[in-house]
């Protein structure tokens, strides 16, 4: 005579009923999340950027920036960099008179970037004051808010600012040796370079043009300074004449390509198309991503590239979508987007998103921005040949389904049991 089970039994089976719901559930959520658009390309608003920004503000309010400074030098300066360029992005894409809040909240971030903290951790004995990083940087966030601003009504005062900060850098570039200025004392990064010369271009297209020469004479000098072995511009550079110091990597690439087909399309189409032969994988056949030294190459961590598993760096596949984007490469840009909603665990709420949970909000901001990015000056390219498969999502789709089915398939081998002896 069978005996009823106890009480532990029926603890058991519950808790196990419920840890299979779960697992499947969360399965099921991420193929939603691997299938829906994720991206809009260079004319659409993103989905869910405005709710990801909701989530940036109330941090920054709560003192993000000073957590992201702890753990890497720009992180203050970068967390309220990105936080604008993204509103401005957005405010590119309303009619001029629906840019009140995006232009409110982009000269909120840049009154950020020329504070006492904004500027703490670079040295105003550079060429410009502060180094190239901290003028070209802030020079392309105040070129992108007069770019929101009616031709007839933007702010004087920020016009003459912008004149002023773009004949600094044209009047560096001019004078340097070397196409790339430094960031610190000593240092110099060719990305650094690459903003400040965008933001010259930027500055020829709002403001009557005076810095052609200087960026033309730019492309040729980095032209003769390319890292050897990618064909690429070099991750850093030797201070004095521009020398290549260390081979491409897929943190600076991934900006750099974002910014040079504002400075010039032909030789950015040849970078990027350069770049994705290079460092865009599919490691274990799992989804696009972007590694941090070219095939080939292994190198160390650091605080640029994150932890390098399989020697992918999260921090350039985040960004190479904005690149994706900028270079008008649909399929890359969905396919990191549409991965990112799968591995990014984001969070949703009617008010705010959050990747990771929120613990690093400068990632969401890195996210929202690549999200948002296209050219700001040049025309969008012409789409490059696609280098994604549609079927790149398949793998994960069956690992996903089989996940989602393997907590059942206990009881259903008990169940087909007695069907099978009888």
């Amino acid at each position: 005579m069978s005996q009823p089970p106890s009480a532990a039994r029926r603890a058991w089976g519950w808790a196990r009923l419920l840890l299979a719901v779960v697992v499947s559930a969360c399965a099921l959520a991420g193929v939603v999340r691997l299938t829906v658009p994720a991206t809009a390309g260079t004319a659409g608003e993103p989905p869910g950027v405005r709710r990801q920004l909701a989530f940036l503000r109330a941090a920054l309010d709560t003192g993000a920036g000073d957590e992201a400074q702890a753990l890497f030098p720009e992180g203050y300066f970068f967390l309220h960099a990105l936080y604008g360029l993204s509103w401005v992005e957005l405010g590119m894409r309303e009619p001029a008179d629906g840019r009140s809040r995006a232009l409110r909240e982009a000269r909120w971030a840049l009154s950020r970037l020329d504070s006492p903290a904004g500027r703490a951790p670079f040295s105003p004995g550079l060429t410009p004051p502060y180094g190239v990083f901290y003028r070209g940087w802030s020079n392309w966030l105040r070129g992108g808010v007069l770019s929101l601003e009616p031709a007839g009504r933007r702010d004087p005062a920020g016009v003459r600012r912008f004149a002023e900060d773009s004949a600094a850098l044209g009047a560096a570039f001019d004078a340097s040796a070397s196409p790339y200025l430094a960031a610190y004392p000593g240092q110099a990064w060719p990305v650094d370079s690459t903003v400040a010369v965008a933001s010259l271009r930027l500055h020829d297209a709002i403001l009557p043009a005076r810095f052609g020469g200087t960026v033309e004479r730019w492309l040729r000098e980095v032209r003769r300074r390319l890292d050897p072995r990618t064909g690429l511009l070099p991750h850093r550079a030797d201070p004095g004449g521009g020398a290549p110091a260390e081979v491409a990597r897929g943190s600076s690439q991934s900006m750099i390509q974002r910014f040079l087909v504002d400075v010039d399309p032909a030789f950015a189409a040849e970078q990027y198309a350069r770049f994705r032969e290079l460092y865009v994988v599919t490691p274990l056949g799992l989804g696009p991503a972007v590694r941090e030294y070219p095939e080939g190459v292994d190198g160390p961590a650091d605080v640029d590239s994150g932890p390098l598993p399989l020697g992918v760096s999260l921090s350039a596949t985040v960004v190479t979508l904005g690149a994706a984007q900028a270079h008008s490469d649909a399929p890359l840009a969905s396919a990191l987007a549409g991965y990112g909603e799968l591995a990014g665990l984001p969070v949703d709420t009617p008010w705010t998103k959050r990747y990771a949970f929120g613990l690093l909000p400068i990632g969401d901001a890195f996210l929202a921005w690549a999200k948002t990015a296209r050219p700001w000056v040049a025309r969008p390219p012409s789409a490059p040949a696609a280098t994604v498969s549609w079927w790149w999502r398949t793998p994960l789709l069956i690992l996903l389904t089989a996940l989602a089915a393997a907590p059942w398939l206990p009881a259903l081998r008990r169940r087909l049991r007695p069907a099978a002896r009888g």
